[in-house]
Formats: structure tokens, sequence, C-alpha cells
């Protein structure tokens, strides 16, 4: 495929996407929901040290949970912690975990149950990509992504439904992944993992109701997190051109879905999801490489 057209526009350009909330925003979002929503509600996060898991963290502990935050970088996970230390006073659990480790998340579900005697959520965040045609994929680049979103999902959703089946306790899971309905262009191996978890967590919503497990999904569009680092400057420079609001969404956007999801007021919610795009689904396709020529009605991309 021809290359896309280069477009860079420079930090401090307002066409430029940001990378995320930065400590200062997040700290100054607005919530719509009561400061004590989730008082006493246990909330474990994957990839809760930066991105959409953070806001997440952020924003459960503001109203009031018992928040756990894991993922593989410790240094992102203490700076969560402190940042929710000093705005809300209250203490997060972190934990340091590969969840394409099923050892280690047996370990982690248990060290969290056992610190705040229970879980009640479950919010699988943690997952990574890079954008790529298809055709070129390596082997070891698929089955990263396909362990990492898929598999490592999976563990974290089994482990935590075996705890609460032993315990005879309520638990429900919140699975971020994407809207996969269309495809996703230079996106197959996340398309692939992500759809495998909607249709797993459609499955196990209706296997797993007899234990008071619900299962839903949430799938954001274009959202600005740190993970835009990942894509060239002219893809991102038109991502938000892909759904009809033309903007780009942020973590906060995300944290209040999860939060509304945890709440009670979603108590008979089950098997859905969440699409969170700006209405992307229904009108364009996001390019994380760059629109190639082919696809381009005037041939500039």
């Amino acid at each position: 495929m021809n290359a896309p057209r280069i477009f860079r526009p420079e930090p401090g350009d307002p066409g430029r996407p940001a990378r995320g909330l930065s400590d200062e925003a997040l700290a100054e979002q607005r919530s719509v929901f009561r400061e004590d929503l989730l008082e006493g509600h246990t909330i474990l996060i994957s990839g809760g040290g930066s991105g959409m898991g953070k806001a997440a963290a952020f924003l459960a502990a503001r109203l009031g949970a018992n928040v756990a935050i894991c993922g593989r970088d410790s240094a992102k996970l203490d700076s969560t912690a402190t940042l929710i230390q000093q705005h809300t006073g209250r203490t997060v659990f972190c934990q340091s975990t590969n969840i394409r480790d099923a050892d280690a998340v047996e370990a982690l579900i248990g060290r969290v149950s056992d610190h705040f005697g229970g879980l009640d959520t479950l919010v699988n965040n943690a997952g990574g990509q890079f954008p790529q045609d298809a055709i070129d994929f390596t082997r070891k680049g698929w089955l990263a992504v396909i362990d990492t979103n898929l598999n490592g999902t999976w563990w974290m959703m089994q482990e935590a439904a075996r705890r609460w089946r032993e315990d005879g306790r309520a638990g429900h899971i919140i699975n971020i992944v994407a809207n996969v309905e269309r495809g996703m262009p230079q996106a197959a191996h996340t398309c692939a993992a992500r759809a495998g978890v909607i249709y797993l967590s459609k499955t196990v919503a209706t296997e797993w109701a007899p234990f008071n497990i619900r299962v839903n999904c949430i799938g954001p569009g274009v959202i600005e997190t740190e993970g835009f680092r990942m894509y060239p400057e002219e893809a991102l420079a038109r991502f938000h051109q892909a759904n009809p609001m033309k903007q780009r969404g942020n973590a906060w956007d995300v944290a209040e879905a999860i939060a509304y999801l945890a709440s009670p007021a979603a108590r008979f919610i089950n098997g859905d999801l969440m699409i969170i795009d700006g209405g992307q689904a229904q009108w364009g396709v996001v390019w994380p490489a760059g629109m190639p020529d082919y696809f381009s009605e005037d041939g500039t991309g």
C-alpha cells in the first residue's frame, strides 16, 4: 500500500492530539456522581498506572471505593497511588503483575481479596497493540497481542469468578475492549482479541448468572491517552475525523462509564457492550498507521 501523506503538528499546536490527561488535569475533572457512590466497594483495575485505568482508579477512589491496581510498570502504579493519596486521602493497593501469567493472576486476585476482605468489581483494562498491516505481522507480534488482550483478560476473568463462586459472593467484570463490528484495519490482531473478549463476555454473562456474577464490556473509540505514542502523527491528526462529532474523547469519559457500570444503578445490565466513540461505529474508519492513498478519495491521504 502507498504511504500516507505526512502531517506532523508540533507540540502546542491545537491540532496535535494530547497524550492523555496530566495529573493536574485529572485532579480537576468534575464528576456527575455523588462522592459516596462507591463507598465500601472494592474494585481491581488492570493497567491502572496510566491512561484509562489511571483515570478510572482516581475516580473510583474519589467516589469512596477501595481501589487496587495492577500493571507491569511498578513506577507508574506507584505514581498513580501517590496521586490518589494526595487528592483523596485513600491508600491504593498496588501489585506489579503480568496478566499473561495465569499463576501470577491467581496470586493477585487472592491478595486483593485478602487485603480488602473481598472483591466487588474487576476492570480488565490492561492491553496493548501496535499499528501495522496484518500481512506484515510477525508471529511474535501476533502472539504478544493475542496473549495479552485475550488470554490475559481471560485469566483475570476466570480467577475472579472462581473466587466469587468459592466465597458465595456477587461480582462484576468490566472488560475494556474496542468497537470491532466493522473490523479494525491496521489493527487486526487486537480486533481478533477484542472480538474474542466481547463474545466470551456475552457467553459467561449467561453461564455465571447463577453465581450472581455480571459481565459487561466497554468499547472506547478515539481516546486521548499515553497510548497515542504508538501511532504516527499523520495518523493521529485525523483520528477525530472518523466520528461524526469530529472530536477525541479522553480517559475521563471512560472512567465515568466504568463508575456507572460499577454502581448500583447498573445492577440489571449484563452481557452488554457500551460503545463510547462519538458515533464512529456508524460513520468512519480509523487508520492507526495512516490512511493509504488507495482509500483516499483525492489520493492525498
